[in-house]
């Protein structure tokens, strides 16, 4: 007697190819050689730097941009492959250096370990609100997020006994954290190299799992929910693991901030810095895996450059952002490969 089963990855193949846009399907195997000689080449880059730039002052910039160019990584990651606009990433971001701090400050556990805490807390915690929260689409996701930052935030900031209140905490760090002396984490061009590594090892391996089976079955769960599981796919599951994968990036990055800046205050957790890395991830074009942080490091030194212009940078760089959304909805990265592409077929 024959069987009429399917193959399910057969079919779920079939199903992002019908509802996928071309350019946003995973690539072969043997394409993700260039981007790893890439990942490879940026590494190295990023390595040499402090022997080409001499400046702190560029280094500290370069730091901070980098961090945000990993929270906005994050958020993209999110857009990309669950189609979902989260307005409060900061929650994650901002909880991973209030972990580390209050645990430092009560001498809860060792800073390797709070480091570690940092980084799952915000991850398992955004497994479990995905799991009710991705079952939510559109503006509903949205405010959801949105009040659950908000809900840290005003948790720091009125919770003085707590977490000093809008004074914030200082992070009492040991001398030395995983046989690292701790005076090089605060060092602007040792920690550039630090977040560079982290940034770059990101993205690339977001680009892998974005090219692989699971990356295929959230971009056709993305599209067409209804129609991968009509194939026999679970659905909720995946989005929440997208979810819980864009907070574990977040959470790095507020790890990060925290080692560098020796700091934490509400502010890491409000949403104007949701909103800030949103505007990054827009404008780089959330259709490519590296496309945020392209963005990040845009606007950041934009915003820096503008700030030291005018007061209205805000002003400004909002009108940018009408523009972006109007006229190139893919970004720089989009335009980037469109303009590769054109390159290419005339090389043809």
């Amino acid at each position: 007697m024959s069987s009429n089963k399917q193959n399910p990855a057969a079919n779920v193949s079939g199903a992002t190819a019908a509802v996928v846009p071309t350019s946003s399907l995973p690539r072969s195997a043997s394409n993700r050689v260039v981007p790893f000689s890439l990942a490879i080449a940026l590494a190295v880059a990023g390595a040499a730097a402090p022997s080409v730039i001499q400046s702190t002052l560029v280094f500290t910039l370069l730091t901070q941009a980098t961090i945000s160019a990993i929270l906005a990584t994050s958020v993209g990651f999110l857009i990309r492959q669950n189609g979902l606009v989260s307005f409060g990433h900061a929650a994650f971001f901002g909880l991973a250096g209030y972990i580390i701090a209050l645990s430092m400050r009560g001498h809860i556990a060792s800073p390797e370990a709070a480091i570690g805490l940092a980084v799952v807390i915000p991850t398992l915690l955004a497994f479990g609100l995905g799991m009710v929260f991705i079952r939510m689409v559109g503006v509903a996701f949205s405010m959801l997020t949105l009040a659950v930052a908000q809900a840290f935030y005003e948790l720091f900031m009125r919770w003085r006994g707590l977490a000093n209140g809008e004074d914030g905490l200082r992070v009492d760090w040991p001398a030395s954290i995983f046989a690292v002396h701790t005076a090089m984490f605060q060092d602007a061009g040792t920690m550039f190299i630090a977040c560079w590594f982290v940034l770059v090892l990101v993205v690339f391996g977001l680009y892998v799992l974005a090219s692989g089976h699971f990356g295929t079955l959230t971009l056709a769960i993305r599209e067409n929910e209804e129609r991968v599981r009509f194939i026999g796919y679970a659905t909720v599951v995946p989005r929440a693991i997208v979810y819980a994968i864009s907070a574990f990036i977040a959470s790095l990055a507020g790890v990060l901030f925290t080692l560098y800046n020796g700091f934490v205050t509400p502010d890491i957790l409000s949403w104007s810095l949701s909103g800030e890395v949103m505007i990054m991830a827009i404008i780089g074009g959330t259709r490519s895996v590296w496309g945020p942080a392209l963005g990040a490091v845009f606007f950041f030194f934009l915003k820096s450059f503008i700030g030291d212009v005018t007061d209205h940078w805000q002003a400004l760089v909002g009108g940018m952002l009408i523009v972006v959304v109007l006229v190139v909805p893919q970004g720089i990265s989009g335009l980037l490969k469109l303009a590769r592409g054109k390159s290419g077929g005339h090389a043809s």
